[in-house]
Parts: C-alpha cells; structure tokens; sequence
C-alpha cells in the first residue's frame, strides 16, 4: 500500500500525523524503496489495525 492508501483507510488522518506516528515508531512498518517511497503491506497495516486500543 503506499502512504496515500494508508492515508485513504484511515479516514482524514493527514500525512503529517502519518509521518509523525513513523517518528514516535507507533506507525505500521514500512518498506522503504530504492526512490524513497514508503510501501506498507496490507497484512502488516491490518495487524497495526488490529493492534490498536480500541476507543472508548
């Protein structure tokens, strides 16, 4: 998935808060390509996902 779809999945979140999270390391892991893109595998962004505390 690229930072666009992770973005789109989660619903309004921005792409700095994404970059943030990547900072703080509490974001989904990320693969990064030889250009510089970020990749992230929709198996490991839906463990992230499931992994979350869920909101009260």
């Amino acid at each position: 998935m690229t930072v666009r779809d992770v973005l789109a999945e989660l619903n309004g979140v921005s792409r700095d808060t994404f970059y943030r999270w990547r900072q703080l390391g509490v974001a989904p892991p990320a693969i990064r390509l030889p250009n510089g893109e970020l990749r992230i595998k929709r198996a490991e962004f839906l463990r992230w996902l499931d992994d979350l505390p869920s909101a009260a």
